[in-house]
């Protein structure tokens, strides 16, 4: 299983530099992926713009949207020219997660239809798909091509059925926000049969995302950026969110030890604190010893 890392662009008060040097400290530390998460109100940095930051600093990592809400962006084509650049100057190296979004207060901020995410979110995937492949739109084809063949690897975030149906019929596999390791292996398993279903060959590929924190006042620190990150669900909805965050080593590799038992490709940990020593204590948890200088 590989290890990601997040960025912390969610992380309020983060300023720039602090964002390009964890990009460049986790590619050099040998991390597997970056990962990018997207809100609109909140205090966080848009991702498409640190994607193209990222890729201008890094040269191996691999960068992965973990998760892009798309259905509140309006425009698939415009999106899929803006993907297509940052896999272009990555030199091929973009992953695109998507999901349709659980905050309406973004789709609210954005004059978009919160009700009707999921149509529309099916399609902007086709259209996604479309303008990589080159076909031409009302007013000609879109540039440039991606530097992935037809496009970037997508992943499908969520756990209801819908999300499943689409990891079947658009995409190379999906990615879990949180849950914990036997959400996972369940919704994995459901993945799965939709994908044998469609008559898909092989196997979708199985992403997913943890929280962590391991520097001083790892708990309080964590515990306070969940529930003020996720109080647009509600106090016990935060409050469980925020007793998922892996606050000590222990924990976290025990986590990674359940997580590739369930069959997950990837996994990726992203910080409640944006305190640099997090990407070495997170690097000395889960690297090889042989990566870890």
């Amino acid at each position: 299983m590989e290890i990601g890392i997040g960025l912390p662009t969610t992380i309020p008060g983060t300023d720039g530099p602090t964002v390009i040097e964890w990009a460049r400290e986790s590619n050099e530390r040998g991390f597997y992926s970056l990962g990018f998460v997207d809100r609109v109100v909140w205090d966080s940095y848009d991702p498409i713009a640190v994607l193209g930051a990222a890729a201008a600093v890094t040269d191996e990592v691999r960068l992965t949207t973990a998760v892009l809400v798309t259905p509140h962006r309006g425009s698939g084509a415009l999106l899929a020219k803006q993907l297509a650049g940052i896999d272009q100057l990555s030199l091929g190296r973009l992953t695109v997660g998507l999901a349709v979004g659980a905050v309406s207060a973004d789709f609210a901020a954005t004059g978009r239809d919160f009700a009707k995410r999921g149509a529309n979110q099916d399609q902007l995937i086709e259209e996604l798909r479309e303008v990589w492949r080159g076909v031409p739109r009302p007013g000609g084809v879109i540039g440039p091509p991606p530097a992935q063949p037809e496009g970037p690897p997508l992943l499908i975030g969520g756990y209801g059925r819908a999300a499943v149906r689409r990891v079947a019929q658009y995409a190379g596999g999906w990615i879990a926000g949180g849950g914990g390791p036997e959400a996972f292996r369940e919704t994995a398993q459901r993945v799965q049969e939709e994908w044998d279903r469609a008559g898909r060959d092989g196997v979708p590929y199985l992403a997913a995302t943890a929280y962590y924190a391991l520097g001083e006042h790892a708990r309080s620190v964590a515990r306070q950026y969940l529930l003020d990150y996720y109080g647009f669900l509600g106090r016990d909805a935060a409050e469980r969110i925020a007793d998922t965050a892996l606050t000590d080593v222990d924990a976290l590799k025990k986590q990674v030890a359940e997580f590739a038992d369930a069959g997950c490709d990837e996994l990726i940990f992203f910080p409640c604190a944006a305190d640099a020593d997090e990407i070495d204590l997170l690097a000395r948890a889960t690297l090889a010893p042989q990566l870890v200088p």
